[in-house]
């Protein structure tokens, strides 16, 4: 398969581009603007394929393209991607409000073709051991290091991660939403959302105003509590404590969850099986009510 990777920033660097290098059977294609990046990741990969536009990567035939450009960028590119029948993995958020978010969801639903949003977290070993358990309280933390942002940008690049992992890890459906935020001479220090059902509660926090960048996420319920700290260390609180850490030969891209999504679209593009973001757009709608409650 031709895949391109448009967009070669930290994150594509660091987490993307090793995956998908490794992976048998793809014929890589990397764009950038930035030459001099450009070349270099294309030679330390060899990679021979590379152009610095997007006209480019369309008219080499690419089956499929992940797209790690700036949220401001995405819907420039998104679009036309779709539009040539070229499935889409996106990362998050798809856009930055829902109304165009939605409209390029319409659009991959018009085109018969995937749009994915890379909540890589759903994939995540310590997050996806959450959801087997008992858990009648969620709680989760996402904080950064005195930090704080305007809120549309903080809410849909940052803690839209939170929403959706509280998503996931609901064990039934989400009936009460409740959000609180705190605001500062127009940027955003805290944010908190809590998401309800029948016997269950969730609760987000993200302090961008904190002393330290970290995550934590924890369940409870019937007897069982464990808590994932930074998405590496597992403890159980039952019976004791017990630790366990990350095996040392397990890479942080695995652990993370990036192996596992990347993997899940090229097999669905391999399948000609096709991937909604019905979902991700709920994820997008809480965030958007997070904004206006900002604001």
């Amino acid at each position: 398969m031709k895949i391109a990777m448009i967009g070669l920033g930290d994150i594509a660097e660091k987490a993307y581009l090793p995956v998908l290098a490794a992976q048998p059977a793809l014929d890589l294609h990397l764009c950038t603007r930035n030459q001099a990046r450009l070349d270099r990741l294309g030679d330390t990969y060899r990679v021979a394929a590379r152009s610095t536009s997007l006209d480019e990567v369309i008219k080499a035939g690419v089956d499929a393209a992940f797209v790690h450009a700036a949220t401001e960028a995405h819907p420039g590119l998104v679009e036309p991607l779709l539009s040539a029948g070229i499935h889409v993995y996106v990362d998050k958020p798809i856009a930055y409000t829902l109304a165009e978010s939605e409209r390029l969801v319409r659009l991959a639903k018009t085109e018969d073709r995937s749009l994915m949003v890379g909540f890589n977290r759903r994939y995540a070993p310590g997050y996806v051991g959450l959801a087997a358990l008992p858990r009648h309280l969620i709680l989760m933390e996402k904080n950064r290091d005195n930090y704080p942002d305007v809120p549309r940008r903080a809410i849909f690049d940052d803690f839209i991660h939170v929403v959706d992992t509280l998503r996931f890890l609901a064990p039934g459906p989400v009936t009460g939403t409740t959000t609180r935020t705190r605001v500062k001479d127009g940027l955003i220090e805290h944010m908190v959302l809590e998401l309800s059902g029948a016997g269950f509660t969730a609760i987000g926090v993200m302090n961008r105003a904190s002393g330290a960048s970290e995550e934590s996420c924890e369940v409870m319920g019937d007897g069982v509590k464990r808590r994932v700290v930074n998405l590496g260390d597992v403890i159980d609180y039952r019976d004791g404590e017990t630790l366990t850490r990350r095996p040392d030969w397990v890479p942080v891209t695995r652990q993370r969850g990036i192996e596992q999504i990347c993997l899940e679209f090229l097999a669905a593009v391999r399948a000609d099986r096709r991937i909604s973001a019905d979902d991700a757009l709920t994820t997008h709608a809480i965030c958007e009510d997070i904004v206006s409650q900002a604001a």
